[in-house]
C-alpha cells in the first residue's frame, strides 16, 4: 500500500556535474541547497548579498551586479549605530560607512565574475509580500529594524513578479547567454503575514514562474513539502521551517532530477570522506587510527586527482 503520493519530477535537460559553477540566489532556503551543494564539493556560491526574499529586490541586486551599478553614500543609512543598505541583508551592516561601502562594492565586482561563469543559476522566491519604504516609494530587501511606520505593506502583483522575473533573466543573459536557470519557491511558510495570506502569496510566485518556463526549469520543493511531506515531524520547532529531514529528502529529490548519475557516484565518495574527516578517535596516536587516516588521505588524493578543484 502507498500512504503518500510522491510528486513525479521530470529529469533536467541540463544536469549538474562536477565540472559545473553554480550560482544560488533568493531565500533561506536557497541558503539550505547551498549548503548541500557546498558539503557534496560542488563549484558553488551562493547569496553573495544575503537572505533576499522577494523577486522585485533579487532582479534590483542582480541589476547592480550586471550593471556594476555601484553603491554611493545615498545607498546607505545610519541606525542602531551600523550602517545598513534597503538592497542587501542585515549581516552585511557594518559600523563603519566607508568600509561598508567598500565591502558592497567589492561584492559587485566578484559576483560578475560568478554570473558570468556560471552554468547553471537557482533563484529560490520566499514571498511575493514586500515593504515599501515611504520616504522613497521603493521596495527594500530588508527593513533592517527600522520601525514598521516608516513602510507600507503590499502584495505583489503576478504580472509584476513575471516581469521582475524576465527582466533577471535578460539581465543575466546579455553577460552569459549559456546559462541555465532553475525556479523553485522556499518551502518556508511565512507565517507572519497570515496562513491564508502566504498560500496567496506563494500562489503568486508559482503562477508567475510558469509564465516564463520555456527559459526555465521549476524543482517544485514547495509542493515537496506540502504533498509529501505532508506532517509537522518535517517541520523545525518553529513549525515553519523545514527540519533537517526534510531538506535532506528535497535535496535527494533535486539530486535524482538535476545532477548526472556520474556526479552522484561522485558525490557517495565524497560523503565517505566528510565522515571520515568528522570521525573523532578513543585514542589519536593509536596505531589503526593512523591507518584510517592514512586510507582517508588516500582516498582524498584520488579523487583530487580526478577533481583537483575539490578541497577538504
Amino acid at each position: 500500500m502507498q500512504f503518500r503520493t510522491k510528486i513525479p519530477i521530470p529529469q533536467t535537460d541540463f544536469k549538474i556535474d562536477y565540472n559545473s559553477k553554480i550560482v544560488s540566489l533568493g531565500s533561506c532556503f536557497a541558503t539550505n541547497m547551498a549548503d548541500k551543494l557546498a558539503h557534496f564539493k560542488f563549484i558553488n556560491s551562493y547569496n553573495p548579498f544575503g537572505i533576499i526574499f522577494n523577486p522585485v529586490s533579487i532582479e534590483k541586486i542582480i541589476y547592480r551586479i550586471v550593471n556594476q551599478f555601484f553603491y554611493t553614500e545615498t545607498d546607505v543609512f545610519f541606525h542602531s549605530e551600523r550602517w545598513h543598505c534597503y538592497e542587501v541583508h542585515s549581516d552585511l551592516s557594518h559600523s563603519n560607512k566607508e568600509q561598508f561601502l567598500e565591502n558592497l562594492n567589492d561584492l559587485l565586482k566578484t559576483s560578475l565574475i560568478q554570473l558570468f561563469q556560471a552554468s547553471h543559476i537557482i533563484i529560490t522566491f520566499g514571498t511575493s509580500w514586500v515593504y515599501r519604504n515611504k520616504a522613497t516609494n521603493a521596495i527594500v530587501a530588508n527593513c533592517h529594524k527600522v520601525p514598521q511606520k516608516e513602510f507600507s505593506k503590499e502584495i505583489l502583483s503576478v504580472e509584476t513578479i513575471e516581469k521582475s522575473i524576465q527582466n533577471s533573466l535578460d539581465l543575466i543573459q546579455k553577460i552569459n547567454p549559456n546559462a541555465n536557470f532553475i525556479f523553485t519557491v522556499s518551502p518556508v511558510r511565512h507565517l507572519k503575514d497570515g496562513f491564508v495570506e502566504n498560500q496567496l502569496s506563494k500562489a503568486h510566485l508559482i503562477t508567475a514562474i510558469h509564465k516564463i518556463l520555456e527559459s526555465a526549469i521549476y524543482f517544485p520543493s514547495y509542493e515537496i513539502m506540502m504533498d509529501e511531506l505532508r506532517d509537522y515531524r518535517f517541520y523545525a520547532g518553529d513549525m515553519i521551517h523545514p527540519n533537517s529531514v526534510a531538506i535532506d529528502y528535497i535535496w535527494q529529490r533535486f539530486s535524482e532530477t538535476a545532477i548526472t548519475v556520474e556526479s552522484q557516484m561522485i558525490m557517495k565518495e565524497v560523503e565517505t570522506i566528510q565522515k571520515g574527516l568528522q570521525h573523532r578517535p578513543f585514542n589519536p596516536n593509536s596505531e589503526s587510527h593512523q591507518l584510517f587516516l592514512s586510507k582517508l588521505q588516500d582516498k582524498i588524493e584520488k579523487l583530487q586527482k580526478q577533481f583537483p578543484q575539490i578541497q577538504f
